[in-house]
């Protein structure tokens, strides 16, 4: 048993400093006071008072087993450590490949989402990758979703000069299967498609939605704010009801910010625009005839970094910016609200903060993963 006494809490909506117990791995109890009998065997207190506690980050696009090979075999990125989730504030993670679905495997994804797990954080994992016909475990995207317990659904790549650039019918037909796989097991059922800078942006989802009656919340683009034509049209995909995901900074870059103002001016519904880091992925340049000129690695931490930018350097507060990595992806995913929330019910993913947004406490699971600063919990072969 574990209670956190006196922290300001956004649960993510700010509902003021109170006491959290959490017991199983759960939230318990919240309240102005708990009060826990002298005598109570195994119970053990952390003093928020001063810090801000909020719900463990949800992290839905990171290439775990790595990202990158653009570059050839030197450019592959390493595996993703537990201790860099930690750093990152990030509880639940959903796994993917990229570009490279031919190095690296879904089996080998599976196994570190389930890795990951007996870690103790929270993971899943995305069947298939860039290409098309979708690589999977099973020979079957429908089959992957339905009986791998950590799969919720399909990635693809499309409008980039990497993607299979599938037509149309079966663009429909691969997000029919994924859309009834995910009836059939309980899970979200999502078509995750990587977004390139090809003139059609999501113009191929469009004439999809247009011919069929399959859900737009199947859809999921992400990568929309990388030029403005393609995050127009993402807006205007979030009006008609879906989710969109915008990939945080990197060290030069201020889109997130400008995708967010933008948002505000034309009138988009907030709550279908997530966050993500593209953590360990490679986030490559070409020139003209396609040459790679720039390559690097996006960190785990970016989601943490992009909350603390946006609330010290664009004027947005705690209570804004942090649904869009935390209660609305969990909504997105279906998870909500056993995750993204501070809840009694929910399970005890928890951060606590200092008012910089510098982190103090990483609970995963109601588990003590970081304290005080100092990670207390790292993967199995971590030094």
């Amino acid at each position: 048993m574990l209670i956190i006494r006196g922290a300001d809490i956004y649960a993510p909506d700010h509902i003021g400093i109170r006491d959290v117990m959490v017991c199983g791995g759960k939230i318990e109890l919240i309240r102005e006071r708990i009060e826990v009998p002298a005598d109570f065997p195994n119970c053990r207190e952390i003093d928020g008072s001063g810090l801000i506690m909020t719900p463990g980050l949800i992290d839905q696009h990171v290439h775990i087993t790595g990202g990158g090979g653009e570059g050839s075999f030197h450019t592959r990125v390493p595996e993703a450590k537990l201790s860099d989730f930690v750093n990152g504030g990030v509880t639940t993670v959903v796994g993917l490949l990229g570009t490279d679905g031919i190095t690296r495997s879904v089996e080998n994804l599976t196994a570190k989402a389930k890795a990951l797990k007996e870690e103790g954080m929270t993971a899943y994992a995305l069947t298939g990758s860039y290409g098309y016909p979708s690589p999977t475990i099973t020979g079957d995207v429908k089959k992957d979703i339905v009986f791998i317990d950590e799969i919720l659904g399909l990635k693809l790549a499309i409008s980039d000069h990497r993607a299979p650039n599938i037509p149309t019918d079966e663009l429909i037909r691969t997000a029919s299967d994924v859309r009834t796989a995910g009836m059939v097991s309980g899970k979200p059922g999502i078509l995750v498609l990587h977004m390139g800078d090809d003139k059609a942006g999501l113009q191929p989802v469009f004439d999809a939605l247009e011919k069929t009656s399959i859900p737009i919340k199947t859809f999921r683009p992400t990568h929309v704010s990388r030029n403005h034509n393609l995050l127009l049209q993402a807006f205007r995909f979030a009006k008609m009801g879906g989710y969109i995901d915008l990939t945080c900074d990197n060290e030069e870059d201020k889109e997130v910010a400008e995708a967010l103002l933008l948002a505000k001016q034309e009138g988009v519904p907030l709550d279908r625009i997530t966050m993500s880091s593209d953590g360990q992925g490679s986030f490559s340049s070409y020139d003209s005839q396609g040459n790679l000129t720039k390559m690097g690695v996006s960190s785990l931490s970016a989601m943490l970094h992009q909350l603390k930018d946006l609330i010290e350097n664009h004027g947005y507060s705690m209570e804004e910016i942090l649904p869009h990595m935390t209660s609305y992806v969990a909504r997105a995913l279906e998870l909500y609200p056993k995750k993204g929330c501070i809840e009694e019910g929910a399970d005890g993913d928890i951060l606590l903060m200092e008012k910089n947004c510098s982190l103090h406490t990483v609970i995963a699971m109601g588990k003590i993963m970081m304290n005080e600063g100092n990670i207390v919990v790292k993967g199995t072969y971590e030094d």
